[in-house]
């Protein structure tokens, strides 16, 4: 297909050929009054002999014949495998000795769905939750992160020297200042809108159906004073979320729960908190749990107004909350 600003179009095509054909025009005078090569010139005089005007359109680029293309029956084999097994091209590749890129370009070229947008024991599409405004739909959750011992646990020390610091912690009897021992978790609350990716989340103590209730009337008046009516909270079926205190904290907030065994309804708080374990919990190494602690307010503002999200066009989450103060703090 010719471009904008291409010499010829299908018109300017047949202008040039009627006037060698027709009008009996030299190749070069042609060539320089529609401002081409000689070559170009004789090349659309020859297909409208052979064709007519009809040999002015634009032809495919594919060749006539591909004789490196994937055999009919290798590819029958791909589609088969990553139906069944719903494996990705690295491993089907190794599977039927085929490059990945190979098996890549077969799935693309059949319109294979991508696997993270399946369903993995099911195999059906995943229908995503998009909401329409701020406040629509706040996803809330709990996450455990484990306490670390001082001088550094063992996803960055190793196994045999931070199994060391645990144990040491454990026989010192040291209490942190929260007052609990230097060991066991810590209980990540989040509640995240679903429109804005925006996020208010606090470090508990514990997941019982009182610290929920409580958490959540917190959550809703940071969102409140954001400036976000929040009308409807999505959870998991966790015993803290179906309790009456939870519900009675909720008020005229609809509450709807994802079905059993299916997290991936409440995916923007669980991908949340994989970002959070990832460029925050386990980013870089704590030397004590106070460290670590101190810097999860630090962290929790730098993604909620200055990280570029993916799913935002590179933009905060504070970006689509109107007029949100603290956004350029």
């Amino acid at each position: 297909m010719s471009h904008r600003n291409a010499p010829l179009s299908e018109t300017g095509r047949l202008r040039l050929a009627r006037c060698v054909v027709e009008d009996g025009w030299p190749l070069r005078r042609a060539a320089e009054r529609f401002q081409v090569a000689v070559t170009t010139a004789q090349r659309w005089a020859t297909r409208y002999r052979e064709l007519g005007p009809t040999g002015m359109a634009d032809r495919s680029s594919r060749p006539h014949r591909s004789p490196h293309q994937t055999p009919t029956r290798t590819e029958r084999r791909i589609i088969k495998v990553r139906v069944i097994r719903r494996w990705g091209p690295a491993r089907i590749g190794y599977l039927l000795g085929i490059h990945p890129s190979t098996v890549h370009r077969v799935l693309m070229r059949y319109g294979i769905a991508r696997l993270r947008w399946l369903d993995r024991p099911t195999g059906r599409v995943i229908r995503r939750i998009e909401s329409a405004a701020v406040g629509d739909l706040v996803h809330v959750d709990v996450k455990k992160v484990g306490k670390i011992p001082a001088g550094g646990g063992w996803r960055m020390l190793g196994r045999t020297v931070g199994n060391r610091n645990s144990k040491a912690d454990k026989s010192s009897g040291r209490r942190s200042k929260w007052g609990d021992p230097l060991r066991g978790h810590h209980f990540l609350h989040t509640a995240i809108d679903g429109y804005s990716r925006l996020v208010y989340s606090e470090m508990l103590a514990d997941e019982r159906k009182e610290t929920a209730a409580e958490f959540w009337t917190r959550a809703n008046a940071w969102f409140e004073h954001c400036g976000i009516t929040v009308r409807k909270v999505l959870t998991d079926n966790g015993s803290c979320y179906r309790s009456h205190t939870f519900r009675e904290a909720l008020g005229r907030v609809e509450h709807r729960r994802t079905r059993p065994y299916r997290p991936q309804t409440n995916g923007k708080v669980e991908r949340f908190h994989r970002t959070l374990a990832d460029e925050w919990a386990y980013a870089r190494l704590y030397t004590s749990d106070a460290e670590r602690c101190a810097e999860y307010p630090r962290w929790l503002h730098t993604y909620n107004y200055h990280r570029g999200h993916t799913a935002l066009g590179g933009q905060p989450p504070a970006a689509r909350v109107p007029n949100l103060s603290g956004q350029y703090s």
